[in-house]
């Protein structure tokens, strides 16, 4: 890898002339936060700030007949997310989450079940869509795969999904999940994320101990060879990424934290941008982490961008 500085400076240039396309799979719900409302989910709000960045995300989802499930649409469609992919259940109600915001802003989720977002099954003429085009990126995580339903969807679009890259952020919520979906999904993954807990978890899960976050990255690389790129992101601490054998070491600017909400989420679009658009995987690191930080900043998951942020970043010239 080439000498770069570890602070990122300078903007997103795009070696392709047409628009990063991705699809995110899985939970679209609202975040109760304080008693207010935020528009959440982790495929969700990658896609929203993939969008924000210039991307042309879809997202893959459902949310119920209600008015939550409308105002989820309407939100997702003016923050530039294509909405051609969110199913509607007629049985189910759109997902809630309530969250309590534990010291320095960690969150405690407690998910609501048996909600729209458990049943994301697309009809075959949905499918066959999806089958047709050309991505980017496909972004799935852990959490949606708690039921058999979506187990079932994401199985077959992980087999007829055309894309450059298969993005899997572990995202791991206590109750939801079994080990058998992590090992398939490290199977299928190009690019892995996880942060320090989880990479903490995987490593007793697959090799009975807890190995450094830099010996890690070796042996699921030597046992999942699809996998290319490893993100572990470390809160305050920046983040670390993995390629080719090198692993390096990206630090941050520390901030006054609102809630960690959608940083993370954040932090893989910023990631996901920079990469697909050609830049280095430490220059891509350290967008990631600029961009994680501000979101830290900011109440809820997808916070409105400042006109600073947007210009470091190169979203205006």
């Amino acid at each position: 890898m080439e000498n770069e500085p570890a602070v990122w400076s300078g903007k997103v240039k795009k070696e392709q002339s047409k628009p990063i396309k991705a699809l995110t799979f899985g939970e679209a719900l609202f975040d109760i936060i304080k008693g207010t409302a935020h528009l959440g989910g982790a495929p969700l709000n990658l896609a929203a700030h993939l969008a924000k960045l210039g991307a042309k995300p879809a997202v893959l989802t459902a949310v119920g007949r209600d008015e939550l499930g409308k105002i989820l649409f309407s939100r997702a469609e003016k923050m530039g997310v294509d909405t051609s992919y969110i199913l509607i259940d007629e049985i189910r109600p759109t997902g809630t989450v309530t969250v309590k915001l534990k010291d320095e802003g960690i969150p405690v989720f407690t998910i609501n079940e048996d909600v729209a977002w458990d049943a994301i099954t697309p009809d075959e003429r949905k499918f066959e869509a999806l089958a047709a085009e050309e991505w980017d990126v496909f972004c799935f995580g852990t959490l949606a795969q708690r039921s058999k339903e979506n187990r079932k969807t994401l199985k077959r679009l992980l087999s007829e999904i055309k894309a450059k890259h298969f993005f899997y952020d572990v995202n791991l919520r206590a109750g939801f999940y079994k080990k058998e979906w992590i090992l398939s999904s490290l199977e299928h993954c190009t690019i892995l994320k996880m942060n320090e807990e989880e990479a903490a978890q995987i490593s007793g899960m697959l090799f009975g101990t807890t190995y450094a976050c830099r010996s890690l990255c070796r042996l699921l690389t030597d046992r999942y060879p699809k996998i290319s790129v490893i993100c572990i992101t470390k809160g305050p601490e920046g983040a670390d990424v993995y390629q080719d054998g090198v692993y390096e070491e990206i630090g941050t600017t520390p901030v006054e934290v609102a809630d960690t909400v959608g940083a993370g989420d954040a932090f893989s679009a910023g990631f996901l941008y920079a990469f697909l658009s050609g830049l280095s995987i430490l220059k891509a690191a350290s967008i990631a982490c600029a961009l994680g930080t501000y979101v830290a900043s900011k109440p809820g998951a997808v916070p409105e961008y400042s006109e600073e942020l947007m210009k470091e970043l190169g979203i205006l010239e």
